[in-house]
This record gives structure tokens, sequence and C-alpha cells, in this order.
């Protein structure tokens, strides 16, 4: 009998066990978000400015849904990095399937938000309440990342509260291993939404 198991259930230990994944500290196994950095120019800054000020206003009133999350932070930053436009595909609320034909199980999911370019996942976005973790996605995402159908290539994904935001690089084979950027945080000097579009463009620029 074939057992179906949610990604939304599967916690880090599990897919350690299961897929042999291993976090990688290396910083030059995830030098993506460090080099080639393309410039923000001074209208992305003016933009993302206004992102930052949305951000506080919206912790005037909370609860603050995941809706609200991606409408007001999320999809204006995918918009300035031209991740709606082609030659990339934009899908929501994408189901996923991992079957593990050996144990007869099959995991489940849904990505909340899902970019595509020529098949590839160059970009996966899991969002969450601006009052949880990064951390408490990381398990799912890692989850939707190794479902990606093109095994030989990097799988790049971005986990984000709206409030915080982190990518992450995984690399699959015999032994999968993933790696994390550090966390950008809102309510940090300065404006860390300029290194995030900095890295969503990079990431956007790799090739096939």
């Amino acid at each position: 009998m074939v057992q179906k198991l949610a990604a939304k259930d599967i916690n880090l230990r599990y897919l350690i066990d299961n897929y042999g994944l291993q976090l990688v500290r290396n910083p030059e196994f995830f030098q993506e978000w460090q080099e080639n950095l393309p410039e923000v120019t001074d209208i992305d800054k003016q933009l993302l400015d206004r992102v930052k000020e949305i951000y506080y206003n919206l912790l005037q009133s909370p609860p603050v849904l995941e809706n609200a999350v991606q409408l007001t932070i999320i999809s204006p930053i995918l918009f300035v990095a031209g991740l709606f436009e082609p030659p990339f595909q934009f899908k929501a609320e994408k189901s996923i399937a991992i079957q593990e034909e050996d144990e007869g199980r099959i995991i489940e999911g849904r990505i909340d938000i899902l970019i595509m370019k020529d098949n590839l996942w160059v970009t996966v976005i899991e969002s969450k309440q601006l009052s949880f973790s990064t951390d408490e996605a990381l398990d799912q995402l890692l989850t939707y990342m190794l479902a990606d159908p093109n095994p030989e290539t990097p799988t790049f994904g971005m986990i984000s509260t709206g409030a915080n935001f982190t990518f992450v690089k995984l690399v699959r084979g015999e032994t999968s291993q993933y790696a994390l950027s550090p966390e950008f945080v809102m309510r940090n000097p300065g404006n860390d939404l300029y290194r995030v579009l900095q890295i969503l463009k990079r990431l956007s620029q790799l090739p096939d």
C-alpha cells in the first residue's frame, strides 16, 4: 500500500535519513550569493525603500497573513527583479510530488510561488507570516527542491517571511548537499532588500 506524506510534515531528520542530505558550511560551496552581483539602480533602491516602509506599516496591524506578505512585499521584489517576464514562467500554488518507489511512499505538497526558466527551477519561494522564522520553512523548501526534475543542475531557493530572507543552494547526487546564505533582515540598518534583489538577479542570470 502506498503511503502518502504531506511536504509540510517532513522534517530535516527525515531528509537526512532518506536522502542523505548534508549541510555544507564551506562558503565556497555557495558562491552565487556572494560574487558577480549586479548593481542596484537608484530607481530600484527607491522602490525597495518603499517596500520597506510598507513592511513597517504592516507591523502596525497584526497579525499579518501570508497573502498580505506575498502581495505587498514578495511580489514587488520579484517584479523589480524581472522574474515575472520572459523567459521566466510564474506559477502560483504549484503542486509537487516526490515518489519513493522502493519505499512505497509519495510526498505531496504545494509551492506558494515557483519561478521557472526553461523548465529549470531557478528560484523557489516559500513565504510565511511575518511572525514566523525562516527556519520553520527550510525543511519544506528543501523537500520541494528535491523534486526538481533536473537533478544534474543545482537548484536555488529563497525563503521569506517578508521580514527575513534566506537563500538556499541544493546540489543533488548520491549525497545531496545544501548550503544557506546569511539571513537578510528588514529591521537591519539601511535596506537589506538591496542585497536580496542583487542575489535574485544573479540567480536569474545563471546559465541553463
